[in-house]
């Protein structure tokens, strides 16, 4: 079974090689009782896609419209690989966390759920949910993306496009209905799920001859799917819009915003426009969903990179002033440019860890209450920068690498519903430093490429350089 991301090469049913004239009878008699009249291939689906799996949990927040900070698994994660790796990675979380953790319907590890109308592949989604389930995590699953017949391409087991292009295409306003039944699906297989969020930034809803978002497709889409879910569960959680809060330079004047604005650059009036239009024209939400980076559009990191994270904060607030202070979850966030390959290896492990600290206090100071790190997994080596464990396709693999104590610590200290509280700080330190504090807990983070003697709340101590330090209080 394959396991699907951006860039997968062709469809997930492959015939290999047939051995001998018997096999060859065999797999033509096999295809022919799994194809549809119309010649659209049922190989591997069921047509109860809505049976509960498994053992359905009893998670954290299952209540409540927020989960703390948590992350997304990828097109690889610790769901397969050897046991002994697994194992180490489920049980690390279920001792360090619980971590809430979310994964898409349709791509980045997972297959597509539904090839052919009324008949469902879970497996891979299934494998993945048993994985949140068995490490304690808080179960959250991201409606996207749509299955082949929904947005113009052919039905079939065998015929999913995995190219971008494809899986960034939105379904058809004709399939909008049936998308939501899909999403119906989903709620019933797994009800312990709780948290959905709707689509993933806009894909496929760009609209090139007006240059702008096709806000009206994408809410029309929004209001039909959290209906669906509602009517699976009334205390079913659902959130939108998951916009890309994208920034230009400051200088720029074409579609720069003239409010939402600071050194760290200019929000993309067209992205306002299309959360406000969302925000006045929902069916309801129970927490906000926003994902976006602290560089502009054109990679940018203004002034610099610990500065730039004050987008973050200046977008989270504009957010909950536009939703009177719905749950704001960040469902991604980027502090590191990419390069061609969409790779982010170009700093050391300690200055990526300061500047992920650095951003995920300046959501906090935003008013998120819920973030999820995309992890960028390997299937395999040793090499894996910005990870959270190491690839666990051998046996001492699944190690945690220093992003996962990060985001784990951050998790415990700060959950959803804490009171933060301001610090003192040495004048001298305040340019250098970056703080969050609660009334047990305070997160320091040296922004200098040196060491520093720092004064925070009262003690003077040593910092390594991007070194990040916990006090107790």
């Amino acid at each position: 079974m394959g396991r699907h991301g951006w860039d997968s090469g062709a469809g997930r049913w492959r015939l290999t090689a047939l051995l001998g004239v018997g096999a060859a009878v065999v797999a033509l008699l096999v295809a022919l009782v799994n194809a549809l009249p119309g010649g659209a291939s049922t190989e591997g689906t069921t047509r109860d896609g809505d049976a509960v799996h498994g053992t359905p949990a009893a998670p954290r927040y299952a209540q409540k419209p927020y989960v703390g900070w948590g992350f997304t698994h990828t097109q690889f994660s610790a769901d397969e690989g050897s046991g002994a790796a697994s194992a180490r990675v489920s049980g690390a979380l279920a001792k360090d966390g619980p971590l809430p953790q979310n994964q898409a319907i349709m791509g980045w590890g997972a297959d597509n759920p539904e090839p052919v109308k009324g008949r469902y592949d879970f497996a891979a989604l299934d494998r993945r949910v048993d994985f949140m389930r068995a490490s304690g995590g808080t179960p959250v699953i991201t409606l996207c993306c749509a299955p082949d017949w929904m947005k113009g391409g052919r039905a079939g087991a065998d015929n999913t496009d995995w190219s971008k292009q494809a899986l960034e295409t939105a379904p058809t306003p004709a399939h909008y209905k049936d998308y939501a039944a899909l999403a119906a699906t989903v709620a019933k297989r797994y009800p312990d799920v709780r948290h959905f969020l709707v689509w993933n930034e806009f894909k496929g809803f760009w609209d090139d001859a007006a240059a702008r978002w096709d806000y009206e497709g994408y809410t029309e889409l929004y209001n039909l799917v959290y209906r669906a879910l509602k009517q699976v569960n009334p205390e079913i959680m659902v959130g939108g819009p998951y916009l890309v809060m994208d920034s230009v330079d400051p200088r720029q004047k074409e579609y720069a915003s003239t409010a939402l604005r600071g050194p760290w650059g200019a929000m993309d009036q067209r992205v306002l426009d299309a959360f406000t239009y969302w925000n006045t024209h929902k069916a309801g939400a129970d927490f906000v969903v926003v994902d976006g980076s602290s560089y502009t559009k054109d990679d940018e990191l203004l002034p610099n990179e610990f500065a730039a994270t004050e987008k973050l904060t200046a977008v989270g607030r504009w957010v909950r002033r536009q939703t009177h202070d719905l749950p704001l979850w960040w469902a991604e966030y980027y502090v590191e440019p990419a390069d061609g390959n969409d790779d982010r290896k170009g700093w050391s492990e300690p200055h990526r860890v300061a500047v992920q600290a650095a951003g995920m206090i300046a959501m906090v100071k935003g008013g998120a209450s819920s973030g999820f790190y995309w992890n960028p997994e390997e299937e395999k080596g040793t090499d894996c920068p910005g990870c959270l464990w190491t690839p666990t396709d051998t046996a001492d693999g699944g190690r945690t690498l220093p992003l996962y104590d990060l985001l784990t610590r951050f998790d415990r200290a700060f959950p959803p519903g804490t009171t933060y509280r301001t610090v003192p700080v040495a004048p001298d330190d305040v340019p250098n430093v970056r703080v969050l504090a609660s009334d047990r807990t305070v997160l320091v983070v040296n922004t200098l490429d040196r060491t520093i003697s720092a004064q925070v709340d009262g003690r003077r101590f040593d910092m390594k350089p991007y070194g990040v330090t916990w006090l107790q209080r």
